[in-house]
């Protein structure tokens, strides 16, 4: 069989199961123990899964990927609003922000309804409307629509972002981890974000418990180009090490 097919068979299985272990893959396929913990890790590398000792789990987290922007709203809001709430004060001053079209940083958006003199870049097709009976100067990046994310994307919209310069950038993300950095599900999605990071003088990421020392497809940012992380509960003292060694803001 090829890898291709085996790694195949392999996701379904595990979609099916939620959980695979590598002795019964390795006599199943009649293969090794060690390429099957090589098609693992490829697996997880691709967010389909989460190894463990001796096997592997579904990658939970990464199944919402397709659900529509107002229903994924919903998930963890009490922690996207407390991470909303601690953040509050950092975007006192700021008079341009440019906001992703994440559900976490429409919860911070909402904190601004009552400012003025304040313009938004955004690629949310979503935050125009939330934003509609403020005096909030809304500048949308134009590009392909996403109708899942309510989004915009491609070529359009990071030629545009390069037009403007702004004070602070917040995004969210699907994964971060202290080696591999800030990850994103969709390279498309990833793409937008990466411009807007570099037309911001600081990065605000977005991220709550669930998404520490987790994988995702497509690399976002390194960690020298995010100046606060926040999040809704103090992570390890691992993680708040890091956060003090590389001169990033933790906000919990």
């Amino acid at each position: 069989m090829a890898a291709k097919d085996r790694l195949e068979l392999i996701k379904k299985m595990i979609q099916t199961e939620k959980k695979v272990i590598v002795s019964e893959l390795s006599t199943s396929f009649g293969v090794t123990e060690e390429t099957i913990r090589r098609d693992l890790e490829k697996l997880e590398n691709k967010g389909v899964l989460n190894r463990t000792f001796g096997g592997a789990v579904l990658n939970v987290e990464n199944q919402r990927e397709g659900i529509h922007f107002y229903q994924r709203a919903g998930i963890h809001i009490e922690e996207k609003r407390r991470m909303a709430t601690v953040f509050e004060p950092i975007l006192r001053g700021k008079s341009t922000i440019a906001a992703d079209a994440s559900t976490s940083v429409m919860e911070v958006v909402k904190r601004v309804k009552n400012s003025r003199d304040i313009t938004i870049l955004t690629t949310s097709t979503a935050m125009p409307a939330e934003l509609a009976s403020t005096d909030i100067n809304i500048i949308l990046t134009g590009g392909v629509f996403n109708r899942s994310t309510l989004s915009l994307q491609g070529k359009t919209a990071r030629e545009n972002i390069r037009n403007y310069h702004v004070d602070i950038l917040l995004i969210s993300c699907k994964g971060i981890d202290i080696e591999k950095g800030v990850m994103d599900s969709k390279e498309t999605e990833a793409e937008a974000k990466k411009v807007m990071i570099k037309q911001a003088n600081e990065v605000a990421l977005f991220v709550d418990h669930s998404k520490f020392d987790k994988t995702a497809f497509a690399h976002l940012a390194s960690w020298d180009q995010i100046d606060y992380l926040v999040t809704d509960r103090r992570p390890d003292d691992r993680w708040a090490e890091f956060c003090k060694e590389n001169d990033i803001k933790l906000i919990y």
